[in-house]
């Protein structure tokens, strides 16, 4: 890694400026209190399926690990079991061996906000609204109508409702896996079998997040709406509720231009359910060797303290500035790269 200075970017960056500056008045106008976050903690919540960046307090003798936060998620929810009501962080977060992309980068802007008695479908409504709003503030709207149109990379993009579609329905129309595949682990490795995947040490988490991104995500947010993906089989939603049926949460994600914005869900309020999760989480953590980081086991006692009901979600900043500026790779969107 190098520093490099790039004005060139000049023009994007104060369109990332515009988008900020929207999301922030739109939150606070629907009630939603900004809170100012650490960006370092000595325990975390496991999550599998990313890696951490880890460092080490010093002070004469004493020597303690300390982390960088990948979300601000262990810190909200501490303030909602506390009473602070709908709130939201937007800054800096941080994951390790993360794939070298014009969308990703190990250091990166997360806007998380969440919402008291709501359920995620609650959010995808006023998510929808925010996007208008912010299409209007950036003036990336189509003057000429009143769809609430935006441009990227020379495709007309309305963003006046959601292109809505179940995790099921996706598979069976996208990937030919039909609903009693997708829920059987077994015939659901055979099917991927079949379909020329590598099988061998693979798990049905892996084998899933393989077709998802091969077959799946390249035909999202891409019929000129963005789109609303939702209820993921259970194993795919480690902090969400469960629907009625057993076998999917109540998790979504959206898309604009085949590109994953955003991930939101109800979240889990039950701290039996989410212990047992945490377990399972740290039990894959070791199994796949990522970096041993203490386990915020503090996290299950605020959920025994009582988080209200609520539904949140975690939006890739830099991803959604990316689409309101027209541009292809975040890192156009700022002055300084390393």
């Amino acid at each position: 890694m190098k520093i490099q200075i790039s004005v060139k970017n000049l023009k994007n960056y104060k369109i990332y400026l515009q988008v900020e500056k929207a999301a922030h008045e739109f939150l606070q106008k629907k009630g939603y209190l900004k809170i100012d976050l650490p960006v370092l903690s000595p325990a975390l919540i496991p999550e599998s399926y990313l890696e951490i960046f880890e460092t080490e307090f010093r002070y004469f003798n004493k020597r303690q690990k300390i982390y960088l936060t990948p979300s601000p998620e262990l810190f909200l929810k501490r303030l909602l079991a506390y009473g602070a009501g709908n709130c939201y962080y937007l800054g800096k977060s941080f994951r390790n061996s993360e794939p070298s992309s014009n969308l990703h980068l190990p250091e990166f802007t997360m806007l998380e906000y969440y919402k008291t008695n709501a359920k995620y479908m609650d959010i995808v409504c006023e998510l929808l609204e925010m996007l208008q709003f912010v299409a209007v503030e950036t003036s990336r709207r189509d003057v000429s109508t009143k769809n609430y149109e935006i441009i990227y990379q020379g495709k007309k993009i309305s963003l006046e409702k959601w292109e809505k579609m179940t995790v099921t329905e996706a598979f069976s129309k996208f990937a030919g896996i039909e609903r009693k595949e997708l829920f059987n682990h077994k015939k659901f490795i055979q099917k991927a079998k079949i379909k020329g995947y590598q099988i061998e040490n693979s798990s049905y988490v892996d084998l899933f997040s393989q077709i998802y991104a091969q077959e799946i995500e390249p035909n999202l947010g891409v019929s000129g709406a963005p789109t609303i993906i939702y209820d993921y089989p259970k194993e795919m939603a480690a902090l969400a509720k469960l629907n009625p049926d057993g076998l999917t949460a109540q998790r979504f994600e959206f898309y604009i231009a085949g590109i994953e914005l955003g991930d939101g869900y109800t979240e889990l309020t039950d701290w039996k359910e989410q212990k047992r999760r945490f377990l399972k989480e740290e039990k894959e953590r070791k199994k796949t060797k990522r970096i041993n980081h203490k386990i915020d086991w503090q996290f299950i006692e605020v959920l025994k303290k009582g988080l209200p009901e609520c539904a949140g979600i975690a939006i890739g900043f830099d991803r959604l500035a990316m689409i309101f500026a027209d541009c292809q790779d975040i890192k156009n969107l700022r002055l300084i790269n390393i």
